[in-house]
């Protein structure tokens, strides 16, 4: 795409009004960065990958609820991780992890772990034992 044709729609449903980089061909061949407003196309994508992820979330929160699965789960789906992710960032094995979203190992778990979990996911040992009830 050319500088000149970098879209420059009105979105702010996802930017809030916050230019965006896009890389684009200037006249001389080269790549170049160029602010965008953004792009409707986008704006809607973006919108049907978030609702998706709150619908994913709410299934999830359902689940911990309904002692299916751990408050660790919740957290994890929360942050948009995966338990490979999770592991690497906590320093704990993935089956290990795997393992923690069952509830009655979660229960179990040593604060020291838990601790590694809530670090990991930015929150406190005790938001991360609970999910909201909402």
């Amino acid at each position: 795409m050319k500088v000149n044709e970098v879209p420059q729609d009105n979105t702010v449903q996802y930017y809030e009004g916050i230019k965006r980089a896009c890389y684009a061909v200037n006249n001389e061949g080269k790549y170049v960065i160029v602010p965008s407003n953004g792009w409707e196309a986008e704006e809607f994508i973006n919108g049907l990958a978030v609702d998706e992820l709150a619908v994913n979330l709410e299934k999830t929160r359902k689940a911990v609820l309904a002692g299916e699965k751990s408050p660790l789960a919740y957290h994890m789906e929360r942050r948009q991780m995966i338990p490979g992710i999770l592991g690497k960032t906590a320093g704990i094995a993935v089956f290990r992890v795997k393992r923690h979203c069952r509830p009655e190992i979660f229960a179990k778990l040593k604060d020291s772990v838990l601790d590694r979990y809530a670090t990991a996911l930015a929150i406190t040992r005790e938001e991360l034992k609970t999910v909201p009830q909402k």
